[in-house]
């Protein structure tokens, strides 16, 4: 069978800072993986295919499944060490280093290990069938669109990077083995963010972008369209020099451990990052790692600065946000604007529900209006069904105080919950159990069934009875859905208790972001609802939103409160989990969508608090805090709680 023809390593052009990144980590793992963050369609996963062909081979103990080192103890499993200590004599075989690819549908056995059918069958013995981790152990570990990985999947792997071993605890079987591999991934970061925990695991981070020279694009689309032509007559032109980098990386990591890095560069380094405010120790270590294998790859044997500055620029950029979106210049979002015939001009890319506008389907009465009248100061956008987004008039930056608001108890930074469910197909199995008559014959394990009957003794061929069978006993994670309700009419102007709200919906898109759950936003003033941005996890897009988001006009309340009963009762069918609503408002409604505010506001209430857990921030200054022109009353009589935003 012929070979599957790789695009060449050293064909690829334009990302040149991915190839140093990639090669560093072959020289030195310790060094801690890299990152490719980058818009779809740069070459990404193309380049780290072709990295696997220009790996250097590797000795493994011949008959190990986890390819364990015969040289080193400390990288060896359980049974290889035992034999090692014995005297034995391991068998050693040259192996290729791999690229393991982890497809983001990868179930918790697949990717850990799982009992050894063949042997329950018919030896009767436990034994540990290796997973995905176990072919990674010295190899490539390859996870691409990394931030679309499920969670408790990202808490396997952050166990095994931190400690280097996987440890199976299945059906009986007790086995760990070393997990010594090199994480690398990629992401589209329009796709969301990627989790801070997973995310200070890659020691090196790459934005890849295509380039800007047209000469350097041509050169592309001409060395694809030679590829595609002749794959393998390509591939033997270039074969020398993939040779040629395979021998380097081979140098390297005989060289790099004779790598100094002279105080003064070391010092120059660690005062930088003092500068930059980075907290983390494993900043300088990172970054000094990568400069010597730089070198080594180089043939020196002593740091320069250039090698300095190359590897700082890979490995301190994600590195330099003490805390959850500090940025120091935050994207803004483009600015959609009024043509001659008062509609929007659109961007490119934006879903209807990011598009604002007004409640359709007759949810409002002024659906047809274009009208200002009464709608107050409307700063920075206009009113009615064409309004565009400006940038708000509070331009003060104001940072969320913890004196602005005495949390109750729902708890900004609760974790998603887990539930313990059996019959269903869905969530993480964990454990088995006999079936029994309420559960029927749903999301029965068969393999589990037959290993049951087969260490049961039933013998050979094996009977499975009706007591064998054994369904799976699931752990559900149900994710928290975070969706803020932001009144900005130009009542929330006075004051500028525009401001503090909005910093209530930074400190609560932080929260969502350091606990990995969703966050949406529904903005509303003038006669509708103007922003509407579904649950996501790309922050950003609520952040950006939100530097942006005008002021100004009405408050049409009810139509905010029908909107998020639309919504939450849409994505209920296809984002389970628990959802909070939080509505920031002074209360004083005045559009009202068909009939009487109040009993709309009532009706929308029981509805929602039905759906959701619902906390009223009740932002109406002091000075006035008459009851009788607002409806916080009405809110709080359906709300977990009601918090008051102070002056």
């Amino acid at each position: 069978m012929s070979r599957r023809v790789t695009f060449p390593f050293p064909a690829i052009v334009g990302l040149d800072k991915a190839k140093s990144a990639l090669l560093a980590v072959a020289v030195n793992p310790l060094i801690g993986g890299v990152l490719l963050r980058g818009d779809k369609g740069t070459g990404k996963t193309t380049l780290v295919r072709s990295f696997a062909d220009v790996l250097p081979e590797v000795e493994v103990v011949a008959d190990c499944p986890f390819n364990c080192d015969p040289r080193d103890p400390q990288l060896m499993c359980d049974s290889c060490y035992a034999r090692y200590q014995r005297g034995e004599r391991l068998p050693v075989a040259i192996k290729k280093m791999r690229v393991i690819d982890l497809p983001l549908s990868i179930t918790v056995d697949r990717l850990v290990g799982t009992l050894d059918i063949k042997r329950a069958i018919t030896e009767g013995v436990r034994a540990l069938q290796p997973g995905l981790l176990a072919e990674a152990n010295r190899n490539i570990l390859y996870i691409d669109e990394v931030n679309l990985l499920d969670d408790y999947i990202i808490d396997i792997l952050l166990d095994a990077a931190a400690y280097g071993w996987n440890v199976v605890e299945r059906e009986g079987v007790s086995v760990k083995h070393p997990a010594r591999f090199i994480l690398v991934a990629s992401m589209n970061p329009e796709e969301g963010e990627l989790r801070p925990q997973l995310l200070d695991r890659f020691g090196l981070i790459v934005d890849v972008e295509a380039p800007r020279d047209p000469e350097v694009r041509a050169e592309i689309v001409r060395r694809v369209e030679e590829f595609n032509r002749d794959p393998e007559g390509f591939y033997r032109r270039w074969e020398p020099e993939i040779k040629k980098i395979r021998e380097e990386i081979r140098k390297a990591r005989e060289l790099v451990k004779r790598v100094e890095m002279p105080d003064d560069l070391l010092k120059t380094l660690v005062e930088t990052i003092i500068k930059l405010d980075i907290r983390t120790s494993r900043a300088e270590i990172v970054t000094t790692r990568t400069a010597k294998a730089l070198a080594a790859l180089e043939g020196r044997t002593r740091v320069t600065m250039e090698d300095l500055q190359r590897a700082m620029e890979l490995a301190l950029p994600h590195r330099l946000k003490a805390r959850p979106f500090e940025r120091p210049k935050p994207p803004i979002l483009p600015q959609p604007l009024i043509n001659d015939n008062n509609t929007r001009n659109e961007q490119p890319g934006q879903t209807p529900n990011q598009r604002g506008g007004m409640l359709r389907d007759g949810m409002s009465t002024a659906q047809d209006e274009h009208s200002n009248a009464g709608t107050g100061g409307n700063v920075g956008g206009v009113d009615g069904n064409s309004r565009r987004y400006g940038v708000a008039s509070v331009g003060i930056p104001v940072e969320f105080r913890k004196e602005f608001i005495h949390a109750g108890s729902h708890g900004l930074g609760s974790r998603s919950s887990f539930r313990r469910i059996v019959g269903q197909p869905h969530g993480i199995p964990y454990m088995y159990l006999p079936i029994s008559n309420k559960e029927g014959s749903a999301d029965v394990d068969l393999t589990a069934s037959i290993v049951h009957a087969a260490l049961r003794g039933a013998g050979l061929p094996i009977k499975v009875d009706w007591g064998d069978l054994m369904v799976r006993v699931r752990r559900v994670r149900a994710p928290r859905i975070s969706l803020i309700v932001l009144d900005a009419s130009g009542s929330m102007n006075f004051m500028r208790r525009i401001e503090v709200a909005k910093g209530l919906v930074r400190r609560i898109a932080e929260e969502s972001y350091v606990k990995r759950s969703y966050v949406g936003l529904i903005s509303f003033r003038g006669r509708g609802v103007d922003v509407i941005i579904e649950p996501t996890r790309n922050y950003w897009q609520v952040l950006s939103t939100l530097e942006g988001l005008p002021s100004g006009g009405a408050t049409p309340l009810s139509a905010a409160l029908a909107c998020a009963v639309d919504l939450i009762k849409r994505l209920g069918l296809k984002l389970r989990g628990d959802y909070w609503v939080y509505v920031i408002t002074d209360g004083k409604a005045n559009v009202p969508l068909m009939k009487d505010v109040r009993e709309e506001l009532e009706s929308f209430m029981v509805e929602l608090s039905r759906l959701a857990k619902v906390v009223i921030y009740d932002t109406r200054p002091q000075l006035i805090y008459d009851p009788s022109i607002t409806y916080i009353d009405v809110l709080s009589k359906y709300a977990v709680d009601t918090v008051r935003v102070g002056d």
